[in-house]
């Protein structure tokens, strides 16, 4: 069998081609068949400006239908796409583009769709092996300069079988679609639920919450960001009756509050599905669709997901989605793994009693303060339950008796004092806040992460001031 990822998709498409696949807010419609044409135009001209197998397809483009027939028609020839942030600037560009090689830089999908029009779809599939690469994924660079996470075929494709399933995706859903389509989240977990299980999307540019609201009518399941709960969340207009024919709200990418998935499911009726991904290893574990959703915990590895917690907290994984490594860099491929063959997430956690894994933030976020570790999360859960804090991100900021010492910044209203004062009735004082900056918002990247270097850079000599 063909191990191309565009085989295993396109097997799975409806057999009547006429069925729409994507759906616009006005009503503007693709099928399937028009989809699959498109792609094939499109596979048939980046074959003819002499794209070979294993070339890289960087693509830095609008959000549109064409840009998913290009990542088809990618996968058809055997080409390796490489989706890049529109917000990217041309300094990134260029060392994206430097380290990458790409064949191919795509800046606009709608005129490379028009180039196409005139040629007949490319019929044949690239034959290829489930190990090649599929895509390059450059991690978000909150730290350091970004990395080309490698994700083959398989990869791609076993974990898109594993949502399609942990999900319950069928052929009569209709999934919300507002995310962008330069990341796993939009491009990879969202498009793959829906091609293997032949169901159709409704297509947002970007996400509005009364954009949302008017979609919600005809949708049955919506992947997004805390940050689109939160704002639904502040419409009035979002309620029961709005969420009527939703059978799954899904959120990852950024942790959920623990306030945010109560009040959601105090308004709604229907508590969030949390579930915890990267960009080396696509979804890795996820709440249970049938069985209890606990706030703050992401759930369960996947099927044939083997997850353990090292010694030093940090969570491993080995399983079928796992990167290959990191593309043109040998050396940091070897640091990322384990000499038993399982990867180093970065992240903190445990897991529970019943196999449930709870997170507590990023290895580079601890904060080793006075010799004893510091783990932000635990001390953010108690001050965003604070009157007048939005959200908080604990960071540790160089310190001339500690090393290194916490300091609070708060997206919201309060009084340092009082907050540091609350905060000691709660934790031990290692823990608890030196200092409390408040802010109107948290810095962000394109996901919804807070960019804890960013507040690093900008409090890291508060204790050095005279």
């Amino acid at each position: 069998m063909n191990g191309n990822l565009y085989a295993l998709l396109a097997s799975r498409f409806p057999a009547d081609r006429t069925q729409p696949f994507l759906e616009t807010l006005d009503g503007q419609a693709v099928s399937y068949g028009e989809m699959e044409a498109g792609a094939g135009r499109l596979a048939a001209l980046l074959k003819a400006k002499g794209v070979t197998p294993g070339d890289r397809i960087a693509v830095q483009t609008a959000k549109s239908p064409q840009a998913v027939m290009l990542y088809l028609a990618a996968l058809k020839v055997g080409a390796v796409f490489l989706p890049l942030n529109t917000a990217y600037t041309k300094g990134e560009i260029d060392y994206f583009v430097a380290d990458a090689e790409p064949a191919l830089f795509v800046t606009d999908a709608l005129a490379l769709a028009a180039e196409a029009a005139a040629l007949a779809p490319l019929e044949s599939v690239h034959e290829a092996a489930p190990q090649d690469l599929a895509a390059i994924l450059y991690t978000s660079g909150t730290t350091g300069r970004s990395k080309g996470a490698m994700l083959s075929h398989a990869a791609l494709g076993a974990n898109g079988q594993a949502l399609t399933d942990a999900w319950g995706f069928t052929g009569a859903d209709v999934l919300l679609h507002a995310l962008p389509i330069y990341h796993v989240h939009g491009l990879f977990i969202a498009l793959h639920c829906v091609f293997l299980s032949g169901s159709r999307m409704i297509w947002l540019p970007k996400f509005d919450d009364a954009d949302v609201l008017a979609a919600m009518q005809r949708s049955s399941v919506m992947m997004g960001v805390p940050t689109f709960y939160t704002r639904l969340l502040s419409n009035p207009k979002f309620g029961r009756e709005a969420a009527e024919s939703m059978r799954l709200f899904i959120c990852g990418s950024a942790p959920l509050l623990p306030s945010t998935f109560a009040d959601f499911e105090e308004r709604i009726g229907q508590p969030i599905l949390e579930r915890y991904g990267m960009s080396e290893a696509a979804i890795i574990t996820t709440n249970p669709l049938a069985g209890e959703r606990l706030a703050g915990s992401v759930g369960y590895p996947l099927p044939g997901v083997d997850l353990r917690v090292g010694d030093d907290g940090i969570v491993q994984i080995k399983g079928p989605s796992t990167t290959s490594g990191y593309w043109n860099k040998p050396e940091k491929t070897a640091e990322a793994f384990t000499a038993d063959g399982y990867f180093i997430t970065g992240d903190i956690g445990r897991l529970d009693e019943t196999g449930r894994l709870w997170l507590s933030g990023r290895s580079s976020d601890l904060i080793i303060s006075g010799g004893l570790n510091v783990y932000p999360k635990e001390i953010e859960l108690v001050l965003d339950e604070m009157a007048g804090v939005v959200e908080s991100a604990v960071i540790g900021c160089p310190h001339p008796d500690f090393g290194e010492a916490v300091v609070a910044v708060v997206a919201g209203d309060g009084d340092e004092a009082a907050m540091i004062a609350a905060a000691r009735t709660q934790l031990a004082v290692f823990k608890c806040p030196k200092r409390v900056f408040f802010v109107e918002d948290l810095p962000r990247n394109a996901m919804g992460k807070v960019l804890k270097a960013e507040l690093r850079r900008t409090y890291g000599e508060v204790f050095n001031e005279p």
